[in-house]
């Protein structure tokens, strides 16, 4: 089966009709028939084959459910299909894997599919969370929101006049991306600026996965954005053309990255790491491990290296600085990983919708858990939550003095730290 590494924080769609095919798909027949039944039918608890204080408490959802749509004040709020959503929401967010494990709409799952293509439509931004706050990381170069005023770091406020306090990461996703062709208002605020308004016309985004750029001292820049279906050629292309521009040392950017495939992650950490070289640990359910490799030697094995993390770094990205820092291969400057340390299985859902199941969880070769912990890095830098993450296209346009004063303390640290090598 398809093994994906990823972070994508989540929402719901509706989960009564989605259920049974889950419990069938986990479960068994059998297992999934009766639930389905016993859902639609609650006073059947002596049915039950779960233990007794279970199967009361879905009576006990059951009258919140009833109550909740026949009492509550305002009878518009009480909306089945977000009751559902939130339920559904819940449930999983007890298995302790957050933003991990997930429920994806229809609508979602084909936006999942198509990030791990490398293309897709809205207005190219990279987003994120810091202390609560949904603002825009990066922009991509050459795309309507690179173009329209937008900046790095803008905070964001409203999507076409919906405020979007209390959102996560994927909800503002969801709302900005869009069919090529139609317009999308957000309203961010700056510092030192009132608020401020931009309208952007959605086009189809290719986003690279790697890009590089030189830095003085012959360092090589090089950023992976995901380990999705183009990072390994990305990665070897930008690595050929490094070196042929005589570069010596190499700072790999990880930041913000949210993971990706497990077979580009091996391939990734094959262009740094000798042949058979232990690249995590894989451990089931039932305790038992398998260690993975890569499979191949590459192309930047002794070049010296330090590795950005930070907290937007998650699962594939987590998993390769882990690797790398327990081959004494690298160097990790930044601020601890997100924690998720999961390999995601997907179960097809009914009307397209998709359950992505941490069925495994890896860790790093020396055993290191990385879900719920993160990957610390050996020198900690805290960026600004106003700092911009300069992108390989923004570096080329500057000169020393210039990225300097630019604010990246993470990358200026990262250059020191290769430079007393």
């Amino acid at each position: 089966m398809l093994a994906f590494i990823r972070i994508l924080q989540v929402r719901l769609p509706l989960w009564l009709a989605s259920l049974f095919v889950f419990v069938t798909l986990l479960g068994g027949l059998s297992g999934g028939v009766w639930l389905g039944i016993w859902l639609s039918r609650p006073q059947t608890a002596s049915a039950c084959p779960e233990t007794e204080t279970i199967c009361t408490d879905f009576a006990v959802f059951w009258d919140v459910w009833r109550l909740a749509r026949e009492r509550y004040v305002d009878p518009a709020a009480a909306d089945p299909a977000r009751m559902l959503e939130g339920a559904v929401d819940g449930m999983l967010a007890t298995l302790g894997d957050e933003g991990h494990t997930r429920f994806l709409t229809a609508a979602e799952a084909a936006q999942w599919q198509e990030s791990l293509s490398g293309e897709f439509e809205g207005i190219g931004i990279y987003v994120g969370e810091r202390n609560g706050t949904l603002l825009i990381l990066a922009l991509i170069e050459g795309s309507p929101a690179a173009t329209s005023g937008l900046r790095a770091g803008d905070r964001i406020l409203s999507v076409d006049g919906t405020a979007v306090e209390g959102w996560t990461i994927d909800q503002l996703v969801a709302r900005v991306r869009g069919p090529a062709g139609t317009p999308v208002t957000l309203e961010v605020s700056r510092r030192d600026t009132e608020p401020l308004r931009f309208t952007i016309t959605r086009a189809k985004i290719t986003a690279p996965s790697v890009s590089w750029a030189m830095l003085p001292d012959q360092i090589a820049l090089i950023r992976i954005t995901s380990f999705d279906e183009q990072a390994a050629s990305g990665l070897r292309k930008a690595l050929t053309e490094a070196k042929a521009a005589n570069a010596q040392r190499i700072i790999l950017d990880l930041r913000n990255n949210p993971g990706g495939l497990l077979s580009t992650l091996l391939a990734i950490a094959g262009e740094f790491l000798p042949a058979e070289t232990p690249v995590l640990i894989e451990r089931n359910r039932d305790g038992s491990q398998r260690v993975t490799t890569t499979r191949a030697a590459g192309m930047a094995q002794d070049m010296p290296m330090v590795v950005l993390i930070n907290g937007g770094s998650a699962s594939a990205a987590e998993i390769l600085a882990g690797a790398l820092q327990d081959a004494g291969r690298a160097v990790l400057v930044g601020e601890t990983t997100v924690g998720t340390g999961t390999v995601l299985t997907p179960f097809r859902l009914s009307g397209g919708a998709q359950l992505l199941l941490g069925t495994q969880e890896w860790r790093t070769p020396a055993g290191r858990q990385i879900r719920g912990k993160g990957i610390e890095p050996d020198q900690v830098v805290a960026q600004p939550i106003d700092a911009p993450i300069l992108l390989p296209a923004e570096v080329r346009n500057l000169s020393a003095a210039d990225l300097a004063a630019s604010g990246d303390v993470q990358l200026l640290a990262a250059i020191a730290a290769l430079q007393r090598e």
